[in-house]
C-alpha cells in the first residue's frame, strides 16, 4: 500500500471518533517535534482492560515510512477495531 493511501486510511478511521470496543490508540515520540522515530500502538479490547502495546522505531519519520503506515493498517484492520485515536503531536523523548 502506498503511503499516503494508509495515511489516509489512518485519518479517515481517526476522524471517525469513538465507536466503542476494541480500540487501537496511536501515539508518536521523537527527539523534536518534526520528527517522530517511534510509533506506539495501543489495543484495548474492552472497557477497563489492559492496554496491549507494540512499539516501532525508525531511524527516519513513522508517520513518513511506507512500511510502518503499512503494518499500522493491517493491524487496524485484524484487530477490527471500531475506534482508532490518534495522541496529537510528537510527544518529545529526553
Amino acid at each position: 500500500m502506498n503511503l499516503d493511501k494508509a495515511k489516509k486510511r489512518i485519518a479517515k478511521q481517526i476522524n471517525k471518533g469513538f465507536d466503542g470496543y476494541p480500540e487501537i490508540s496511536l501515539a508518536y515520540f521523537g527527539t523534536t517535534a518534526e520528527c517522530a522515530t517511534e510509533v506506539v500502538i495501543s489495543f484495548i479490547a474492552e472497557a477497563g482492560a489492559a492496554p496491549q502495546q507494540q512499539r516501532f522505531v525508525s531511524k527516519q519519520d513513522v508517520r513518513e515510512d511506507e512500511t510502518i503506515q503499512s503494518v499500522l493498517i493491517r493491524i487496524i484492520d485484524r484487530a477490527e477495531a471500531r475506534t482508532v485515536s490518534e495522541v496529537p503531536g510528537v510527544t518529545l523523548k529526553n
